[in-house]
């Protein structure tokens, strides 16, 4: 499973101890491994605790940023990875799912960036458009309101999928985006009066 290479990571190569010798038996060349430090082992179980709480809804979140489920997921391993280089800098409590959010927006936002720039230079019958089976796992109802969401401004995107979509609260999206609660206000009207265009034309 992915969330087990993950874990791999906090597992350096143990170096090889010789076991004591027996009294009376001739050295045997036998070698033990020494266990795993139980900080290493802590902090994979906190990970493997995170990755199983949250994955999905972080994948849910990338989904309707991006726009297609394998790009998505790509997005949220790559953003379990940043938590696993960071994890001495983020407390233990509370700081690593809004860290894991941010990861998810900001990279989610570099898909997209890379995305514009590729489709400039490609022929516009290749341009990026929702596979079969993407298509096939939204139902009718939402797709007409989801293609209005993928015409919005990126910033506009995100911050109606964060409020209405993942559910967080004006301090949460403050948080993720690195903006302040009044901003968050604002661009959440704005966005939804947007949207609302996007619909009607």
């Amino acid at each position: 499973m992915a969330w087990r290479r993950l874990l791999g990571r906090f597992r350096a190569p143990a170096p090889l101890i010789l076991l004591p010798q027996a009294e009376g038996v001739e050295d045997m060349g036998l070698v033990t491994l020494r266990p795993a430090e139980p900080a290493a082992e802590a902090q994979g179980e906190v990970l493997g605790h995170l990755y199983r709480t949250h994955r999905l809804s972080l994948v849910r979140l990338a989904v309707l940023l991006v726009g297609d489920h394998a790009t998505a997921e790509d997005v949220v391993q790559d953003a379990f990875a940043a938590v696993c280089r960071r994890w001495r800098a983020l407390d233990d409590g509370t700081s690593k799912v809004p860290y894991l959010r941010r990861a998810v927006v900001n990279r989610a936002r570099s898909v997209l960036r890379r995305r514009r720039v590729a489709d400039a230079f490609r022929p516009e019958e290749q341009h990026h458009a929702a596979s079969a089976e993407d298509a096939a796992l939204l139902a009718d109802e939402h797709r007409e309101l989801l293609g209005a969401l993928r015409l919005l401004a990126p910033r506009q995107r995100e911050i109606l999928v964060l409020r209405y979509w993942a559910g967080l609260s004006e301090a949460e999206i403050a948080e993720t985006m690195r903006i302040s609660k009044g901003a968050v206000k604002s661009m959440a009207h704005r966005s939804l009066a947007a949207l609302r265009k996007r619909l009607e034309d």
